[in-house]
């Protein structure tokens, strides 16, 4: 019963999608093209795994309701989960833990489906020096607190280790007090911390750092601190939350991250642990607050993340399943933090899937493990040049910054590509541009035009497509600021 209203519900919220992409933007889509379906969503239990992650954050702090958005996550396609344990919510009386509102939570989790990736600050104020318990607050110093934090995350692990596999220790411990969080002694707290988790939990999957923006200096630090003490293998990636206005600017600054890690540990993955866009303008809300968002730039700017993040083949947490209420706590934010799929009030109501909400559903429905990335896919600029028997080239008839990444069917090896415009912020209305694309070796015989942000799928004429020895010509494809698929028809499955 349950699914089948949810079924309703999502049909009800894709006429509201409709009704708010035609007011946010006179004339959307109006392409030449036939349209001939609708995106297949799927279920969390649809799918064995993916690349992505669904941020779940402040629970800890009370700035959101589990209880408001549980129904809303199946529905989205992603199995995994970040969350804060919450150690001052936990033990508010030194030495007695209240596992009341955690148990509840992880266990409905753990009942539908999901794999939470529990986070084990912020710190505790019972205890002297215990550190504090808001975004950018200082980690535990005294001998005290971090005595205590020690049985905090034995007890924590203890609790959850058959129903969670992943962990972090500390939230962007790069901003706040200088002196406190410096690399060092949080790379200190990030040993001691894991140490503890496989001591109870050897098969744990372990995330340190958990960056605020990219800061390369810091990371060496951290980084050269736990390669000194040969604690690297305690950890599976390292993690980083990098907002920036255009979401395809930071990869350069990302493959800097990743040269710095290679340094000290190049097996360790890096991960891309905390993403997202507000869906309205306003100071005071966050990281990135001042740009005149929308609910159309915001799943524009979320689905390019999540996309241009698969590109590269980083795991992707986007932030967050609804808005938050940091007006509750006494951090750096004072208001509702917009960044949520759902629109919530001061009450933490939630209200209504925003058009991300929608957008990501469409991405997630398609790209799970059935899919891998073509790792050879380069573009080159002349199609009579020679090539490589069987490699994947492209070229396109502008000298516009576009992002082409292409990927395969595991079994059938049928192919779909993923382009966008990525030179700009994610505009609040649509401008399309007719491009050509020639694709060299290229394995689509059926070709469908799919874009992301509807989930419509359009036919793509015999007029506009054609096949001469080994390339694949596309002909005045439009093109804009989010993404589009020309892909194999087969692997886009289509609502009945």
């Amino acid at each position: 019963m349950y699914f089948k209203m949810f079924g309703v519900f999502l049909v009800i919220g894709l006429l509201q999608v409709n009704k708010l992409l035609a007011q946010n933007q006179p004339g959307d889509l109006k392409i030449s093209l036939r349209k001939i379906g609708q995106i297949k969503t799927k279920n969390t239990d649809e799918i064995i795994s993916s690349n992505w992650i669904l941020g779940c954050e402040t629970l800890d702090r009370d700035m959101t309701d589990y209880e408001q958005y549980k129904e809303y996550i199946a529905p989205l396609g992603i199995k995994r989960l970040r969350m804060q344990a919450g150690w001052a919510k936990t033990e508010q009386v030194k030495g007695r833990y209240d596992w009341t509102w955690l148990d509840k939570i992880i266990d409905d989790a753990y009942r539908r489906g999901f794999h939470p990736w529990l986070e084990t600050s912020y710190g505790n104020p019972v205890y002297a020096g215990g550190g504090g318990i808001n975004l950018s607050a200082g980690i535990p110093g005294s001998d005290e607190a971090l005595k205590a934090w020690d049985k905090w995350v034995a007890a924590l692990v203890g609790r959850y280790k058959d129903k969670v596999k992943d962990w972090e220790v500390w939230n962007e411990p790069n901003f706040g007090d200088n002196e406190i969080n410096a690399p060092e002694k949080v790379a200190d707290l990030n040993i001691r911390t894991a140490q503890i988790i496989k001591s109870i939990q050897p098969e744990a999957r372990i995330s340190g750092l958990a960056m605020g923006h990219i800061d390369l200096k810091y990371a060496d630090t951290f980084f050269k601190y736990i390669q000194s003490k040969a604690k690297m293998g305690l950890f599976d990636n390292m993690t980083y939350h990098d907002y920036v206005y255009n979401p395809d600017s930071n990869y350069g600054r990302v493959a800097e991250l990743r040269s710095v890690l290679d340094k000290y540990a190049p097996n360790v993955k890096l991960r891309q642990g905390e993403n997202g866009a507000p869906s309205i303008s306003g100071g005071g809300r966050g990281a990135l607050g001042d740009y005149d968002w929308t609910e159309l730039s915001q799943a524009k700017w979320n689905i390019r993340r999540m996309l241009g993040d698969l590109g590269h083949d980083m795991e992707s947490s986007i932030l967050g399943i609804i808005d938050m209420n940091y007006a509750v706590t006494a951090g750096p934010i004072k208001k509702l933090n917009v960044k949520g799929l759902i629109e919530s009030d001061a009450a933490k109501k939630a209200i209504r899937p925003k058009i991300a909400y929608y957008a990501m559903q469409h991405v997630t429905a398609i790209f799970d493990n059935t899919l891998f990335r073509i790792n050879n896919l380069r573009q080159t600029f002349n199609t009579n040049a020679a090539t490589v028997a069987g490699e994947l080239k492209f070229s396109k008839s502008t000298d516009r910054s576009i992002s082409v990444y292409g990927y395969e069917h595991a079994t059938n090896g049928k192919q779909l590509f993923t382009i966008w415009s990525d030179e700009a912020i994610p505009a609040n209305n649509n401008q399309f541009r007719n491009i050509t694309f020639t694709f060299l070796n290229a394995r689509i015989t059926q070709p469908v035009y799919v874009d992301m942000i509807t989930g419509s799928i359009y036919e793509i004429p015999q007029s506009q497509w054609s096949r001469e020895g080994n390339k694949l010509i596309f002909k005045d494809i439009p093109i804009y600021d989010a993404p589009i698929l020309i892909a194999e028809s087969s692997l886009i499955l289509r609502r009945e």
